[in-house]
Parts: C-alpha cells; sequence; structure tokens
C-alpha cells in the first residue's frame, strides 16, 4: 500500500543526502496517511532503498506492513505527530551547521530571509536529549514555539510541516540560513536580525511561492 507515497519518502532522504543534511543512514523521513505512519527503516542508506522497504505502522507504533525495522525514532516522531494533528510529515537530520549553531546559540534568529520562508520564524535550540527515546520528540515540540523547525543541541535537527514538502524545505533552507549565520558569527558578534514588519513580511511572502 502507499506505493507512491513510499517512493516520495525515499526521494525526500535522497534529497536529504544530495544537500549533504545527512550521512549514509542518518537521519529518518516519516509521513502520516491518515491513521498510518511511513517511516524509513533503521540503518539503510536511501539509495538503496525501495518502497517494501519503507515500513507503515499505525499512530502507536505497530507494524501494520513491512519486514525492516523501522527508524530508532520512532516512537519519537510519532509523539510529534499526536502533538502537532496540523502536521503530516516529519523530517530528522544530522546537518552540520544547524546543529553548530546549537553548540553555540540557544537560538538561529530572525537573521537571513531564507529561514524566515521555510520555517516561519526563528529556530530554537532544544534541550540535549537521547536519541531512540520519546524524549526527543517531546522536546522538539515543546521547543518548537511556531516554527517549523528545531534544533536538538548535541544531536541535529527535526523540521515538520503539512506536506513533505513543507519539511523537507524547512530543513534545506535552515541549513543554508545556518550556514550564513556561522560565517557572520565567525566574523562578528553582534548579528542585526529581522523584526516586526520584516519578519511577517519574509514568512507571508513565501506562502505565493512556487506552481499552483
Amino acid at each position: 500500500m502507499y506505493i507512491e507515497e513510499k517512493k516520495k519518502v525515499i526521494q525526500a532522504g535522497i534529497t536529504l543526502h544530495n544537500y549533504r543534511l545527512i550521512s549514509l543512514s542518518g537521519g529518518n523521513v516519516s509521513l502520516r496517511i491518515g491513521k498510518h505512519v511511513l517511516v524509513t527503516p533503521s540503518g539503510m542508506t536511501y539509495e538503496e532503498l525501495v518502497p517494501e522497504d519503507i515500513v507503515v505502522v499505525d499512530t502507536e507504533g505497530t507494524v501494520i506492513e513491512g519486514t525492516r525495522r523501522p527508524s530508532v525514532d520512532t516512537e519519537a516522531l510519532l509523539y510529534i505527530l499526536r502533538e502537532l494533528p496540523e502536521m503530516t510529515a516529519v523530517i530528522h537530520t544530522h546537518q552540520p551547521y544547524a546543529t553548530a549553531v546549537g553548540l553555540i546559540a540557544d537560538e538561529l534568529p530572525a537573521a537571513v530571509m531564507p529561514l524566515l520562508n521555510a520555517t516561519k520564524g526563528p529556530v530554537t535550540v532544544a534541550p540535549y536529549s537521547s536519541s531512540a527515546s520519546i524524549t526527543m520528540g517531546i522536546k522538539a515540540v515543546e521547543n518548537l514555539k511556531g516554527s517549523l523547525a528545531v534544533i536538538l543541541k548535541h544531536h541535529g535537527v527535526v523540521t515538520v510541516g503539512a506536506t513533505l514538502k513543507e519539511a523537507l524545505y524547512a530543513a534545506v533552507y535552515l541549513e543554508d540560513s545556518a550556514k550564513t549565520y556561522c560565517i557572520a558569527r565567525s566574523a562578528s558578534l553582534d548579528i542585526p536580525v529581522l523584526t516586526g514588519p520584516q519578519l511577517k513580511q519574509a514568512v507571508e511572502g513565501f506562502n505565493d511561492y512556487g506552481q499552483k
């Protein structure tokens, strides 16, 4: 079941790899369809995946279809989806620049428009939580604060979206923005940020982006 959707999940993983947001089998992609969730398998590189490798679970984690072991973060991913019913997709990466921001700051501020376009606001750094546990999901939800992304301190990133594309864009543009921030931070500790009407315009302007 869900063959086309599984292909999209695999392609999302390949895109994350192509943009160097993950290495080898790191991170995961999940997509909710009704009462089911598609989850990438544990420990498999995205280029080798075929639709049959994507695991279908229910919202409590019971395997409905598939013979692979789902991502070790499945419990956390399902928690996020249960707590955010308006979202259908969750992406987890270990992208280096955003993770680096989490080591030197408590927030990636609203300093560049691409960040606001894709994440809807500044991105908070969540306190450390171990992977492969529901705590990762709890900390992610607590620290999203209206954004589509959160940085997990010492770990990586979680992005969410009403669609898989939205979560993917949040991850990619977050990394671009984090790279810009790290470059600027290396030259100065005083980084100017967008505020008020500028911030609102940047967020709303992306709503009409792309083809309809």
